[in-house]
């Protein structure tokens, strides 16, 4: 194939339209790598030849299934889950479970295609993958939520293994669902493997992995400040979600002497001019976790706080932005008013928070932005970690872990230096930089097995 025959850009998001029809999630992050690595592959026949992009941009394989369960009150329910098994070039699938209303097809592709990226991104050898359920936790009894749990991962348990594919957790589970999920994998196999992560210390987790996606984050942030001569220490951020990459986020940036504004869930956000100590971080860790309340409840336990339902938190003036709660939550108008109020730095806790008109505004007013597959991969590399414990029956010390983890997210910051160098400037584009040495790995693998 010549140069010139190959497809262009259009072209090529076009088929991925017509491949994929109504999954707007899956064309955007496609999208969102493809600009990059397009103009990075322009002149490398054998990426052309061998179509690695399109082929990355398919899934090995979606697998889709019912899962029955009864409730508390002895109605039959029935949900829909899925396993999107994206890429094992570089080694076992690898990605979370996410349990809640908004899991679709499209989103779980989209997120198995920036897992594929980010867990090449980490160094370590883990292929993408990701699944879920459009089951809604919130509001369940710990026996509704076992029995479902335990439902799913009888379907589950036949497409996954410590070899083969590794899910965690995601949106909407947690130790909990993992310790129910784990404990019906042992009991239909009866294997005890390192089949999934995020478990409980007591049966094979790794110490840091419930702080290392929000803790990664801000390590993230560091890096990035630190390249042009700025530190965390005095900076304001303001920072979307309450869960656990919002909460240990917040608790990073307060570690490090910055102040954080800001947090919030789907109802709204509280906005606390004072800070969010850890105090008050450790208040709503046990109030979302354990009393599983609303955010809007701070501002009756903190009176220095304000409530504003219906609204996210982008148009609070800060220095920092870490956007922890969901997909698509920064659009491009709230990323032109965070860059009006004097932004310096974003950087992303959650997967694609930003859509692709907010990253353009990001990217074309030259602040640091560090996208999701870079910026929140802290998470799957400590699960990483898990599975090399897991396989060596060890377990690290929590300070061997915590440097693993800054060292991890050092290498990715110098990856995404190394491949995001705009030229003439001192600048770095962390999106392209992220996207393109995260493919080269993954592509460089699929070339070495010819056409599988």
């Amino acid at each position: 194939m010549a140069v010139s025959d190959h497809v262009d850009l259009p072209r090529f998001i076009e088929g991925v339209k017509k491949r994929n029809p109504g999954q707007d999630e899956f064309v955007q992050a496609v999208q969102e790598v493809a600009e990059d690595i397009f103009d990075f592959i322009k002149d490398k026949e054998e990426y052309h030849h061998y179509q690695i992009l399109r082929r990355i941009a398919e899934p090995d394989r979606v697998i889709s299934f019912r899962v029955c369960w009864e409730d508390d009150r002895g109605n039959i329910r029935v949900q829909r889950g899925w396993r999107v098994q994206n890429n094992n070039a570089i080694g076992p699938y690898k990605g979370g479970i996410r349990f809640h209303p908004s899991v679709t097809e499209s989103v779980l592709k989209f997120l198995a295609f920036e897992q594929t990226f980010k867990n090449s991104l980490t160094g370590l050898p883990m292929g993408g993958g990701k699944g879920g359920s459009n089951f809604n936790p919130k509001g369940k009894s710990d026996h509704e939520v076992m029995r479902f749990c335990q439902s799913f991962m009888t379907e589950l348990y036949r497409h996954v293994g410590a070899d083969i594919d590794v899910p965690a957790g995601d949106i909407g589970v947690g130790g909990r669902e993992i310790g129910y999920m784990f404990g019906q994998y042992k009991r239909i196999t009866n294997q005890f493997t390192g089949v999934l992560t995020g478990k409980g210390l007591s049966y094979g987790g790794s110490l840091i992995r419930t702080e290392a996606t929000g803790y990664g984050a801000v390590y993230f942030l560091k890096e990035m400040l630190g390249h042009i001569g700025q530190e965390v220490a005095g900076k304001t951020a303001v920072i979307s979600g309450s869960g656990n990459v919002a909460t240990h986020a917040a608790e990073k940036i307060v570690q490090l002497g910055g102040k954080v504004l800001t947090l919030s869930d789907s109802q709204g956000f509280i906005h606390d001019p004072d800070g969010i100590d850890q105090a008050k971080i450790d208040w709503v860790k046990v109030h979302k976790t354990r009393r599983r309340g609303r955010i809007s409840d701070y501002v009756t336990e903190f009176r220095s706080a304000t409530y504003h339902e219906g609204q996210r938190p982008w148009a609070v003036p800060c220095d920092v932005v870490l956007p922890c709660a969901t997909q698509n939550e920064l659009n491009g108008a709230d990323a032109r008013t965070l860059v009006a109020n004097g932004c310096m730095a974003v950087s992303e806790g959650a997967n694609m928070p930003t859509d692709l008109e907010g990253v353009h505004v990001f990217k074309a007013a030259g602040i640091l932005y560090a996208p999701g597959k870079a910026a929140n991969a802290g998470g799957v590399a400590v699960s990483g970690l898990e599975m090399s414990q897991n396989s060596g029956r060890i377990a690290w010390k929590e300070a061997e872990l915590q440097q693993h983890l800054v060292d991890i997210m050092r290498g990715i910051h110098q990856r995404c230096v190394e491949y995001g160098g705009v030229a003439g400037t001192q600048r770095i584009d962390y999106v392209r930089g992220a996207n393109i040495a995260g493919f080269k790995k993954v592509a460089e693998a699929m070339l070495a097995y010819g056409v599988v």
